[in-house]
């Protein structure tokens, strides 16, 4: 069955950089498209980029404070699929959610298959 399991640094002063791991299971990550999302207090869930099938990331049009400092990579031995955050900021405060899907790479959350449990990012001194 497929699972997505995530993990990573919880707590990260301004400035500083982290990661976040997805680890994939119960399929090849090579037959997936893996897409990152977060959801800040209050707030929308909201996209932030979209590998599809070990592609070049497509980096959502509001992300443009975000693309310049993440970045993503994947590890298709390891069916991993990291997001790197650095120079964060207090706004990058937030639940961060791994999704998958088959056929879909975009934007809205509600075409994902499949969902990772999210993990808390605290940006903050």
């Amino acid at each position: 069955q497929v699972q997505l399991v995530e993990s990573g640094d919880s707590s990260v002063q301004p400035g500083g950089s982290l990661r976040l791991s997805c680890e994939v299971s119960g399929i090849n990550l090579e037959e997936v498209n893996i897409g990152w999302f977060r959801q800040a207090p209050g707030s929308e869930r909201e996209g932030i980029a979209c590998t599809s099938l070990g592609e070049v990331p497509s980096w959502h049009s509001d992300s443009r404070f975000i693309k310049g400092r993440f970045t993503i990579s994947r590890d298709n031995t390891r069916n991993t699929v990291s997001l790197q955050m650095s120079d964060v900021v207090p706004f990058d405060t937030g639940v961060y959610y791994c999704v998958a899907s088959r056929l879909y790479c975009g934007w809205l959350h509600r075409m994902y298959d499949y969902w990772g449990q999210g993990t808390q990012v605290t940006v903050s001194t």
